[in-house]
């Protein structure tokens, strides 16, 4: 009892350092936005200086029309200089149009870094996690396996509830030298679970087990890397932790460790 104490508050301690992280996360985005936003400012003061120039250089023409109409001149000179305003004019109402733009796009980023501020702000005051409503979905989280395994050199431990869930792993991609341990519910009096078991051993770098509870999702890769799920009360009310870092492997890799030593041979 006491062991199990212990390792559900060394879980818990784990689970609020990749909050900690979550936080610094968003730090970052935040000074992204900011550098995005200095740059729209920037690119605003351009644009107001470009608008200004060509103002002024309108003005000069139209006073040397002016001055030009209070004197003879060839008509055709006139029409010449009448164009060049047109064409002036034209390059300040794009110009008009892109300022408008700039501004929408500025005021977008002010809205979404004020609620980036707000999110680092509320998951500050945050002292304990609760994943109670956690929505992921099945489908993500072997979405995100899929996307783990190319990258797997020497070994891989894999448990999901169910062995139809193998096929969207396609594990078939992943190198022949990789030595594969997966964990799932096989049923070999199922047709299609007996189909898939002979499709499964006939590859030589996987040993597969069965573990019937139907309420995990784990993949650790080369122990370098590892993903873990449970399951929740509702289909998609799975919660999922994913890290690189060696010390939350080193408490984690136990948990789908456990699985594979209750799992029996098929």
């Amino acid at each position: 009892m006491e062991h199990e104490l212990k390792k559900q508050l060394e879980i818990k301690d784990n689970l609020l350092r990749l909050k900690d992280e979550q936080v610094k996360t968003l730090e970052n985005s935040l000074n992204l936005k900011d550098e995005q936003i200095k740059t729209m400012e920037n690119s605003l003061d351009i644009k107001d200086r470009k608008a200004e120039t060509l103002e002024k250089t309108i003005k000069l023409k139209e006073e040397e029309i002016r001055k030009l109409e209070s004197v003879s001149i060839d008509k055709n000179i006139l029409k010449e200089y009448d164009e060049k305003i047109q064409k002036l004019e034209k390059e300040i109402k794009i110009l008009n149009e892109e300022l408008a733009k700039s501004d929408e796009e500025l005021e977008s980023l002010e809205l979404e870094n004020e609620k980036l501020r707000s999110d680092q702000s509320n998951s500050a005051e945050l002292k304990i996690v609760d994943f109670t409503h956690a929505n992921i979905s099945k489908s993500e989280i072997l979405e995100k396996m899929r996307e783990i395994l190319p990258n797997a050199n020497a070994s891989i431990m894999i448990v999901t509830p169910k062995l139809e869930d193998l096929q969207e792993l396609y594990l078939y991609e992943v190198k022949a030298s990789v030595s594969m341990r997966i964990a799932c519910s096989i049923n070999p009096g199922i047709e299609e679970h007996s189909e898939l078991l002979e499709e499964f051993e006939s590859l030589d770098n996987i040993t597969l087990k069965n573990y019937n509870m139907e309420d995990k999702y784990a993949l650790v890769r080369d122990g370098e890397e590892l993903l873990y799920g449970i399951t929740g009360k509702s289909e998609n009310n799975n919660l999922v932790i994913h890290t690189k870092d060696p010390n939350h492997i080193k408490l984690l890799n136990a948990l789908p460790l456990e699985v594979w030593i209750r799992s029996r041979k098929v």
